[in-house]
């Protein structure tokens, strides 16, 4: 048999690129959670597409049906690890890249739970929003962990360099502003005025707790790259993250602002509930603005990575959920404030993120099934 041969045959062979099956378990980090965040937001966006998003829906409902699906395999995977190989799972908190991606675990669950609300009531009646109340308040406590105790590893544990700095440190920070957004998806399904009260709270709490360290990350970052020029070919997608908290944020502005008015004047805050859903508008439009510069920063850079051929890895996810958020905040502006303009710049955003889904999607599949996509970084470099 030639190598040729052999190499074509064991390519049809499942993770045929690993020693021992077992090491799909080994070797399973929180970087694959990333893919439940592009296939969720994808599932999000499809149904709001003017005119066929009613079509779309179907589509939509199976991909949040298959991203449970999806969700649930990563978690079984990755809690496998911490049981079978506990002392080599714990070295993640100090590696310095992997760890930030814990925080792709709650936004992952985030699409789920929002999932819930766009399709599982028509499905399943009302009595699945408590299930997504209960699955929101673990998304949070995860958030807020995430959100502080991985910066504290960075200031304490972890050997950072402005020059070696990526748009990675954003994912620990952004899932509680994630959480945020969902919150005010969330709030007018509740049933109890009481509960819909804490959850607008609570959400606002969590955009505040994550925006203002995410856009100071930002600044950073921008300072980075000026001086330090772009990050490895290997990072190429991460110039996309910094349109998640943008996107993000405006998103929660706009859902939590058109929540407010109803929420609050039933417990005798009419006039903060205007407020709030004035300042939401505002915002949400100004905070799209931001992200409309970003996009097309990100953009040129990608070309310009393309160009020269990036290898795939599993951080190509990055190119979609920024993108999706943005494009379902840009559709939210559009039925807020009526204008077109914002739905016709949303299908466009839409077409981008399904053709960016399925190509990142079947590399995935490609990579998966050989085995070469399951590579642990902070079992390579013991700390």
């Amino acid at each position: 048999m030639t190598a040729d041969t052999h190499s074509v045959l064991s390519g049809l062979k499942p993770l045929s690129r690993l020693d021992h099956p077992r090491e799909m378990i080994r070797q399973f980090t929180p970087n694959w959670f990333a893919a439940t965040m592009g296939t969720g937001i994808l599932a999000l966006a499809l149904p709001q597409v003017p005119g066929i998003g009613p079509s779309l829906k179907p589509f939509g409902e199976v991909l949040w049906f298959f991203n449970i699906a999806l969700f649930a395999l990563f978690a079984g995977l990755y809690g496998a690890r911490w049981v079978m190989f506990g002392h080599e799972a714990r070295r993640i908190f100090g590696h310095n890249t992997v760890s930030m991606f814990i925080g792709t675990i709650p936004m992952g669950l985030a699409t789920i739970i929002n999932g819930c609300l766009a399709f599982g009531i028509a499905r399943f009646g009302n009595g699945i929003v408590p299930v997504a109340q209960v699955l929101w308040w673990i998304d949070v406590a995860m958030s807020l962990a995430c959100g502080v105790l991985i910066p504290y590893l960075m200031f304490t544990r972890h050997e950072h360099s402005l020059d070696g700095m990526t748009a990675v440190w954003l994912l620990p920070v952004v899932a509680a502003e994630v959480a945020g957004a969902s919150g005010g998806l969330l709030a007018p399904h509740l049933a109890d005025p009481h509960a819909q009260l804490v959850t607008l709270a609570t959400s606002y709490v969590l955009w505040a707790y994550s925006v203002p360290v995410a856009f100071g990350i930002l600044a950073i970052l921008i300072l980075r790259m000026a001086l330090h020029k772009l990050p490895h070919e290997s990072m190429a997608a991460s110039s996309w993250l910094a349109l998640g908290p943008i996107g993000t944020g405006a998103l929660g502005m706009l859902v939590l602002g058109a929540d407010a008015p109803a929420i609050l004047a039933a417990h005798g805050l009419a006039d903060v509930g205007s407020v709030a859903q004035g300042i939401g508008v505002v915002a949400g439009l100004c905070l799209w603005g931001f992200g409309l510069w970003w996009l097309a920063l990100a953009t040129l850079i990608t070309i310009r990575y393309w160009r020269a051929g990036v290898p795939f890895n599993l951080g190509w996810w990055g190119y979609t959920f920024p993108l999706g958020v943005y494009t379902v905040a840009t559709f939210r502006l559009g039925t807020t404030l009526n204008l077109g303009f914002f739905g016709i710049a949303g299908t466009v955003l839409t077409v981008a993120l399904a053709a960016m889904w399925l190509l990142v999607g079947a590399k995935t599949l490609a990579g998966a099934w050989r085995g070469n996509l399951f590579v642990s970084p902070c079992i390579a470099t013991p700390n």
